[in-house]
């Protein structure tokens, strides 16, 4: 039987690093509707809906016909919008896609979906390989995965360390997007800061210090969050140029 999943997409227009970066626009359009669009691109999401607190994104969700919903302005994280969202809607596998991602495609969604096949696989998320000049930043989230694919740790650090420089290391980015069955995330929910996740500033270290596994699966597809001006020139020059084409 068919996984019933439905796309999230948090947006909260009080960002911090980039005022009101939701709606700010990109190649025409507001940032949050590139992502809402990709989303609705993929035959494997029944539903797609932004989720906020601003009624700024609310008039601009219904003037372009994107579909939303009010959230509480005291959640903490995007996981927690989206949360409220699957208490009022309800599917098999919640996606989490950050309203600062415009340059998602379906075959993140497609990736991200594809551990969940597996019963056993509460959360999922995605990587890709880490181009050379992201592996020493702490801006790029790294991650180290088991053979089967099962997170081991998520960091800001360089992971994993080549003590002895012998090279031919893999490292990979990991992506903001998640897939969640709904108790995964109601636990997450309800579960206070864990210790690794207040030190590194990573939410998804709240699941593996609480024992709760996630998995992850390889895109080739990168992209680039938006989180400053330069990240907004950037998304904007790729779509550009992919419009172009």
């Amino acid at each position: 039987m068919a996984l019933i999943a439905i796309a999230v997409i948090p947006a909260r227009l009080a960002s911090t690093r980039l005022a009101r970066k939701v709606l700010r626009e990109i190649a025409g359009k507001p940032m949050v509707g590139h992502v809402y669009d990709a989303a609705k691109h993929s035959p494997l999401l029944q539903d797609v809906i932004i989720a906020t607190d601003s009624e700024e994104v609310m008039q601009a969700a219904r003037a372009h016909g994107w579909k939303a919903q009010m959230t509480s302005a005291e959640h903490r994280s995007g996981t927690d919008r989206v949360y409220e969202v699957a208490q009022r809607v309800p599917a098999d596998v919640y996606v989490n896609i950050q309203g600062d991602e415009p340059l998602a495609c379906p075959e993140h969604i497609e990736a991200l979906l594809r551990p969940m096949s597996r019963s056993e696989v509460m959360v999922s998320t995605i990587k890709t390989p880490c181009p050379p000049h992201d592996i020493p930043t702490p801006n790029a989230v790294k991650v180290v995965t088991d053979k089967n694919g099962r997170a081991l740790y998520f960091s800001r650090s360089t992971i994993p360390f080549d003590r002895d420089h012998r090279g031919g290391i893999q490292y990979f980015k990991h992506m903001g997007f998640y897939a969640y069955r709904k108790d995964a995330l109601e636990r997450f929910c309800n579960l206070p800061e864990s210790k690794l996740e207040a030190a590194e500033r990573l939410e998804q270290l709240r699941f593996l210090e609480n024992g709760i596994d996630i998995y992850v699966e390889e895109t080739p597809f990168d992209t680039v969050g938006v989180d400053s001006e330069e990240d907004l020139r950037r998304a904007e020059e790729i779509l550009s140029n992919h419009k172009g084409h």
